[in-house]
């Protein structure tokens, strides 16, 4: 383990595998979110604005490969990068027909992509997808990873945010990416206001128990004019501090298995469309905090983790 085994660096996951630097490219597709249209809820979760995540995407209006084109002619010869990563990251992107999607996809196809990373809902993906996907990378000689939006595994917490799917949909959906070979990983989110530090570790149990491949951990950043934005700033909900996420995403490592690789520990949004990130603090300057608290606690990824195999008959 890197870092002074404190966690598995995605990074050097990367360079392990593909025994040199691979950068990832995101792709915005014309896509929505079943919880955004009426499928299954309304607006989106309460913290989402209607860029989703997309900050640094090109426009979904431009086609895949041309977004390929243009941010692998900028990152190139800058990094001098050779492999890529094509990311579908913005909203949901399996939620359009099967066929539709498949063409997407393989608009992606480039001798330099070593990888296609799809992100998507726990809700929002069946063996129709999956078996595109398995043909794809069949044909192709290349890897698929598969990100699934969780954030919380409080049912409560996932209705107050308005996911529009709870812990069931995300079970089903680990196991059936699982079943097909695919990399899983799972994204996290450790200060939501209506979670706990034993939330928190058992999130952590749970995705090692489904033996997911990785995890990218998000600290919650606010946009403005969205609904959890504007209870915030109205004194209705409060995040928790600092010190407090620093205790939980820390603790959070501890319990997780050391075989999932860490792809983050925090996300970023720009400063002029938030009301709140990262506790105005630079990202890596709480990721040099958040890794400074687990070696004065003698804290590293699995430490604790110790919970499964039949803890209770080992005795015996």
């Amino acid at each position: 383990m890197s870092n002074n085994k404190l966690y598995q660096v995605y990074s050097e996951y990367l360079k392990e595998k593909y025994k040199e630097k691979v950068y990832r490219i995101p792709i915005n597709l014309p896509v929505t979110c079943p919880n955004r249209d009426g499928c299954v809820a309304k607006d989106g979760c309460s913290f989402c604005s209607e860029k989703a995540a997309g900050f640094e995407a090109l426009s979904n209006k431009i086609s895949v490969k041309e977004q390929l084109e243009k941010n692998i002619d900028y990152i190139g010869p800058r990094y001098k990068a050779k492999k890529y990563i094509a990311y579908f990251q913005n909203f949901t992107n399996t939620y359009l027909p099967p066929a539709v999607f498949e063409a997407y996809v393989k608009e992606a196809i480039r001798e330099d992509v070593v990888e296609i990373s799809v992100s998507t809902r726990p809700d929002s993906l069946d063996e129709r997808y999956l078996d595109i996907l398995k043909m794809i990378k069949e044909a192709h000689d290349i890897e698929i990873t598969i990100e699934l939006g969780l954030q919380s595994i409080n049912h409560k917490t996932l209705k107050s945010i308005n996911r529009g799917h709870t812990l069931a949909e995300f079970i089903e959906a680990a196991n059936l990416v699982k079943s097909y070979g695919f990399e899983l990983v799972v994204h996290m989110i450790l200060n939501l206001p209506y979670d706990d530090e034993e939330d928190i570790i058992e999130g952590a149990k749970i995705l090692s128990a489904l033996k997911v491949d990785a995890v990218k951990l998000h600290s919650l950043y606010l946009i403005k004019n969205t609904p959890m934005a504007d209870l915030v700033e109205s004194g209705k909900l409060e995040i928790c501090s600092m010190d407090d996420y620093i205790k939980r995403t820390s603790l959070f490592l501890a319990y997780l298995s050391p075989d999932i690789v860490i792809h983050r520990l925090l996300g970023r949004a720009p400063k002029e469309d938030t009301i709140f990130c990262n506790y105005s603090t630079s990202w890596w300057k709480l990721k040099d905090m958040i890794e400074a608290y687990m070696i004065a606690n003698d804290l590293y990824q699995g430490c604790y983790f110790d919970y499964l195999g039949g803890k209770a008959v080992r005795h015996l």
